[in-house]
């Protein structure tokens, strides 16, 4: 049996603890240290040492490292991890600029190394159910994709506003459900909580098919929902990313003879299915694929390209407020090569 995988944590914040206490369960791995300058000496994760700089941890001899640190540090930390010839895991938003972003990728491809953005929607349950139907056209043809994204404000975050912090979930998970890339944005955004940051944004947008987004985020509401619809011709998927739920509004089948209903072209109320699907933690599987990639050289990851064009949808939606018109995106192969 070969050795467990050395591992490094950065950033003991909220995300930082779940992903130690997730590293610390974990098949094949082995948490050795956690770097927080802020840190107590008592409040070290599951055993692990805690360090105050990255050199400290890299001195430990680590193969890959988690980076869970504020967004405005993930292009220092992770060009060192790259610098060093060590593989990473890097939250998102990938890097709090497309530059930022592009860097890193250049970084970790130049050097042939592993390395993933921590998009932890992709493994909710209910999305992975969507994406496998979609594929197989249960919904036929795509006509829309609406997520809505709204909650308390979560004090922890400070560095960046709502479109950097949680709209890049929404980007990166429609991207990866529909299989399709942002051809254009427009977007509206909103500051009403003192902050320097945006609080709110609307955004629409058209994906390379032509089918429509919509995208609702905001952290100034009670209400907290995370709900992916996604309507085609057959009828809609709707999943609850809270509950992990999957549901299915089918177009009614059923024929009228009332000739002012038949003279309409829309569609009626059809059966509803709720899925049931095996529901393990998003942030587990998350761990398990990065693990298993890292392995094997490369796997089902989320990969840095993709953080990277997901940055750079979002950086689209914010000129896109800050002009007041559409923003048309360059295709991601038409960018250049990093």
């Amino acid at each position: 049996m070969s050795a467990p995988l050395r591992v490094g944590l950065i950033g003991l914040g909220v995300m930082g603890r779940n992903h130690a206490r997730v590293l610390s369960g974990l098949d094949g791995v082995d948490l050795v240290g956690v770097v927080d300058p802020a840190g107590q000496p008592d409040s070290a994760p599951h055993g692990a040492l805690l360090l105050e700089t990255l050199p400290d941890l890299l001195a430990l001899g680590v193969d890959y490292a988690v980076v869970a640190c504020p967004t405005a540090l993930h292009e220092e930390v992770g060009l060192a991890l790259a610098e060093a010839g060590v593989g990473a895991l890097i939250e998102k938003p990938l890097a709090d600029s497309v530059e930022a972003a592009e860097r890193l990728v250049a970084a970790f491809e130049s050097r042939g190394l592993v390395a993933g953005v921590g998009h932890i929607e992709r493994y909710n349950p209910a999305l992975q159910s969507m994406r496998t139907r979609l594929e197989a056209g249960e919904l036929g043809e795509v006509f829309q994709v609406v997520t809505r994204r709204q909650g308390p404000f979560p004090h922890r975050i400070s560095d960046v506003g709502v479109v950097k912090d949680l709209a890049t979930h929404d980007i990166d998970l429609t991207a990866w459900v529909t299989g399709q890339d942002y051809v254009s944005v427009c977007a509206h955004t909103v500051a009403r909580s003192g902050r320097p940051h945006e609080d709110m944004v609307a955004a629409v947008g058209r994906l390379s098919d032509g089918s429509m987004v919509n995208h609702l985020v905001n952290w100034l509401s009670p209400l907290k929902e995370r709900t992916t619809v996604v309507t085609g011709l057959r009828g809609c998927f709707v999943a609850d990313t809270l509950t992990a739920d999957l549901t299915f509004y089918a177009n009614g089948e059923v024929s009228t003879e009332w000739e002012v209903l038949r003279t309409f072209r829309g569609v009626s109320e059809g059966d509803m299915i709720r899925y049931a699907i095996p529901k393990r933690e998003p942030l587990l599987v998350e761990h398990e694929r990065f693990r298993d990639a890292f392995l094997a050289g490369g796997g089902d990851i989320v990969t840095l390209r993709q953080g990277l064009r997901t940055v750079e949808v979002s950086a689209a939606v914010l000129e896109s407020a800050k002009l007041g018109e559409t923003v048309t995106l360059k295709a991601p192969e038409a960018l250049g090569a990093l």
